[in-house]
């Protein structure tokens, strides 16, 4: 495990410590961040926070406003690979 030290004044430490541990918030904060720039995937933000269901991973990403890059194509895909594995 890697350990990350950041350095910041008091008065804004504490500010931002009334949000939670401090550590968890910036985790959580990196974790979403990572997300959305697809640095990490839905499966790796599950582990680097300790959920234990995709449901929770899904719930927090939808709180911290990190949705999927789904595009109109992504959907277009998806439709023509459902249909080729589907029954007529």
């Amino acid at each position: 495990m890697t350990h990350v030290a950041i350095e910041l004044p008091e008065d804004i430490a504490s500010r931002l410590a009334g949000q939670g541990e401090l550590s968890n918030v910036t985790l959580r904060a990196l974790a979403a961040q990572a997300y959305r720039d697809g640095q990490l995937t839905h499966a790796e933000v599950q582990r680097v926070l300790g959920f234990k269901s995709r449901w929770e991973t899904d719930a927090f990403l939808k709180q911290a406003g990190a949705y999927l890059d789904y595009t109109e194509t992504d959907l277009e895909n998806d439709l023509v690979s459902s249909r080729q594995i589907s029954p007529s």
